[in-house]
């Protein structure tokens, strides 16, 4: 029960918390994470946030495990385009 309560407080927390990220950390890194640039579509902070407004917590966090991973091999694949 005490899990029902807390998640709506924990998106709303990681939601203001990924638009923090967005406005004061991701211009100086360039705004686009290595996913985007490969691929196209959302930034991963950007995918994060539609999956936190519309998925439960728990199925919010496990998707995103995934992209960061994707995320990590497109790094590795942009990396290489750019030797």
């Amino acid at each position: 029960m005490h899990i029902i309560r807390f998640e709506p407080l924990a998106k709303t927390m990681a939601i203001e918390s990924i638009t923090a990220y967005q406005k004061y950390i991701s211009p100086s890194k360039g705004f686009s994470c290595s996913h985007r640039l490969l691929h196209g579509g959302d930034s991963c902070s950007n995918y994060v946030k539609t999956l936190l407004s519309e998925q439960k917590l728990s199925e919010a966090v496990q998707s995103s495990i995934k992209r960061f991973q994707d995320c990590a091999a497109a790094s590795k694949t942009c990396d290489l385009h750019q030797s």
